[in-house]
């Protein structure tokens, strides 16, 4: 995939109980469900990082998954800031 202007990028940051409980696995099921490209990786202060590109729509829709995440996380805070599409074409756990 090229970058495209009707393609959105978000980076989003998600705290709480994410590590440990199989959120990144998670979250690479979604965007692979949903046809986001992108990366999900933990940090040290134990939140998550994401960024998911793709069709608005479909960027959207994991954004809004982000907040609740697998049923064994425990979601507190999800910020979100949008970011320059790098023409992606898969979705990694780093």
């Amino acid at each position: 995939m090229t970058a495209r202007s009707d393609l959105i990028r978000k980076r989003a940051i998600v705290r709480g109980t994410v590590q440990g409980v199989g959120y990144r696995v998670s979250a690479q099921a979604e965007a692979n469900r949903l046809g986001v490209f992108g990366t999900v990786r933990n940090l040290y202060d134990g939140s998550v990082e994401t960024e998911a590109e793709g069709e608005a729509a479909a960027v959207e829709a994991y954004v809004d998954w982000l907040h609740s995440g697998p049923s064994w996380a425990k979601v507190t805070a999800v910020d979100v800031i949008d970011v320059q599409p790098k023409g992606e074409t898969t979705f990694r756990i780093r």
